[in-house]
């Protein structure tokens, strides 16, 4: 091929950092030059690859929404020239552009892998040669048509990725769905997780023509009507509710309630998703989530707070109406959700 088989967006993160004064800090051109000298990198098992170095670095913590639709536009700018694409990214909020990716990219059907470490390349510990290479691996050999990320030894399907461990090299999960693939001796992909390529072949598009405000609240023991309300006001577009258990919120504070009400009359879209790290939000199941029912609030099922996020940003960013959006949070677009799921793996909780 004349072209790489792979394109590495270089965004910023840990896996590109040198040591300063003031700790780890991105370099400019530093990961490719780290690449470079590394023996493993010039192994030919590997694809051909070429890195795109984003200005300026960020670490992720700086990421924002423009910066996901900016990667986005960028994969879609470079489609046609690759088989698949790396996006190095800081881990601190890796999950939350993995989700936006899946639902910015319309019509994917290459992989792209995002991928990162814990402790830089340029550090004899580093994480950051394995997960790398796999990476390219798979963005340059398997057809994995979706948006996907790549991390100790596991790939995680982007829309349902969360980072569960701040220190640990297995720095994430997606625990509502199982691994598309897993790294040992031998790279074992479960075919039967991804999601099948389109039917047709289509053009790639990333439609978002806006940034909309969204926003993430948490529930806690004691919180305030009036918290609540200064949150949830124009000009916010939607907010995910992370609530207790299997959706459920204090039902003998009618303020509160109030509160989630006049969100829903001035046109903020309300997604409830579970505090738990595991299971399936369901405002059927108590007495205490049918005023949240009554006020407007969605169950979000088993969207991550990262996915149910990014999916308001979505909707709202590509044109989508308030009842719009109301009706496709609950639809699968990109396997974000389970919307039926056998008695044996249903959560049960309480």
């Amino acid at each position: 091929m004349t072209e790489p088989r792979v394109c590495i967006l270089y965004t910023g993160g840990t896996i590109g950092m040198r040591r300063s004064p003031d700790g780890f800090a991105p370099a400019p051109g530093y990961l490719a030059r780290q690449m470079a000298e590394l023996v493993e990198f010039k192994n030919p098992a590997l694809p051909d690859y070429t890195i795109i170095e984003f200005d300026p670095l960020l670490d992720s913590a700086n990421m924002t929404p423009g910066d996901w639709v900016k990667i986005a536009r960028r994969i879609e700018m470079e489609y046609a020239k690759y088989a698949g694409f790396v996006v190095i990214h800081g881990t601190d909020t890796m999950a939350y552009t993995a989700s936006a990716l899946a639902f910015l990219l319309e019509g994917l059907s290459k992989p792209v892998v995002l991928t990162g470490s814990q402790i830089p390349l340029c550090e004899v510990r580093s994480d950051g040669v394995e997960n790398l290479i796999t990476a390219l691996l798979i963005a340059g050999s398997y057809p994995v048509p979706e948006v996907c990320l790549y991390f100790g030894g596991r790939l995680l399907r982007g829309c349902r990725a969360t980072k569960i461990n701040a220190s640990g090299l297995s720095a994430f999960d997606t625990p509502n769905y199982p691994p598309l693939g897993t790294a040992g001796i031998d790279l074992q992909m479960n075919w039967g997780a991804i999601l099948p390529p389109p039917a047709e072949p289509t053009q790639l598009q990333v439609n978002n023509t806006s940034c909309p405000l969204v926003g993430v609240l948490k529930l806690f023991p004691g919180i305030a009507s009036w918290m609540v309300t200064s949150f949830l006001r124009p000009p916010l577009r939607g907010a995910v509710l992370e609530a207790y258990g299997v959706g459920s919120a204090p039902d003998h504070d009618a303020d509160l309630i109030a509160a989630f009400a006049q969100a829903d009359a001035q046109g903020i879209v309300i997604v409830d998703v579970t505090q738990c790290r595991q299971g399936v939000v369901n405002l059927s199941s108590y007495s205490t989530s049918a005023p949240l029912v009554r006020a407007g609030v969605l169950g979000g099922l088993d969207l991550t707070s990262e996915a149910a996020l990014t999916k308001l940003f979505y909707l709202f960013g590509r044109g989508c109406t308030t009842d719009q959006v109301k009706q496709t949070m609950q639809a699968n677009l990109r396997g974000e959700l389970t919307l039926a799921r056998p008695p044996w793996q249903r959560y049960s909780g309480a």
